[in-house]
């Protein structure tokens, strides 16, 4: 008898390129993957979070390097992809949210998210699927919000369903090329981003009512949800969204 054996969830000899991840969510999936053997560009519009980031990293004896990238301008994404070399892993954890009654959408607030959510984030996938070697994994951080609707919430859904949708789809071109695209889809991580939320008891409260678990979730608990999707142990994982949200969308 020939025993299976586990694939690798190691990236050891990997290009991972993380942005939004000068913080928080973004931030996590950079550690994790650099802690995973990836050599790690962790890319926001600023570089002052990113340098210290990127210093604590290497300390650590991990390999990582800061640059500044606004995702939104796409002339400085195809510039910024140009002057790479190929990426095997993309994580985009770039995201916007301005929450109001859908009857009370400000056009700017809606055009805002969209632009980060959803359009840069279409770009980004293609700018790195281009040059991206068969094997190659593309994450965008999107959210439970995309599988379920929410108060005050209709744009921010919105562009999460948006992010699933292009996820399947383009799972569906770039699969025969090698290249795995799916979604990690958290729910409310306690970043200091989240905190106000957080600090509302009312808000709260609807929170840990809506999970099943009985604790708030934190960054640590998308850190081995984004290894393994960007790893060879995900194998087979194409076209779907990996849902870290504490049982919120069962129901």
């Amino acid at each position: 008898m020939t025993l299976p054996r586990t694939p690798s969830f190691r990236l050891d000899g990997r290009r991972a390129l993380v942005t939004g991840a000068s913080r928080g969510i973004g931030l996590g999936c950079a550690v994790a993957l650099a802690e995973a053997g990836a050599h790690v560009v962790l890319a926001a519009r600023g570089t002052d979070a990113l340098e210290e980031a990127v210093a604590e990293m290497r300390a650590e004896g991990w390999s990582a390097e800061a640059q500044a990238l606004d995702v939104t301008d796409l002339e400085a994404q195809a510039a910024f992809f140009a002057a790479q070399d190929p990426f095997d892993c993309l994580v985009n954890s770039a995201g916007l949210a301005r929450h109001s009654a859908a009857l009370d959408t400000d056009p700017g607030d809606f055009d805002a998210v969209m632009s980060v959510n959803l359009r840069a984030a279409y770009f980004l996938a293609t700018n790195a699927a281009r040059d991206m070697p068969e094997g190659g994994s593309i994450v965008q951080i999107s959210s439970q919000m995309g599988h379920v609707g929410g108060l005050d919430r209709a744009v921010y859904c919105a562009s999460k369903h948006g992010v699933e949708g292009m996820t399947k789809a383009m799972a569906q071109e770039f699969g025969p090329r090698g290249i795995r695209v799916n979604s990690l889809c958290p729910t409310f991580i306690r970043t200091p981003l989240t905190e106000p939320t957080f600090a509302d008891p009312e808000k709260r409260a609807w929170i840990m009512s809506k999970i099943k678990l009985p604790r708030v979730a934190e960054v640590e608990d998308i850190m081995g949800a984004v290894v393994f999707l960007c790893s060879p142990a995900s194998a087979m994982v194409t076209g779907t969204g990996l849902l870290v949200d504490g049982g919120w969308t069962s129901g």
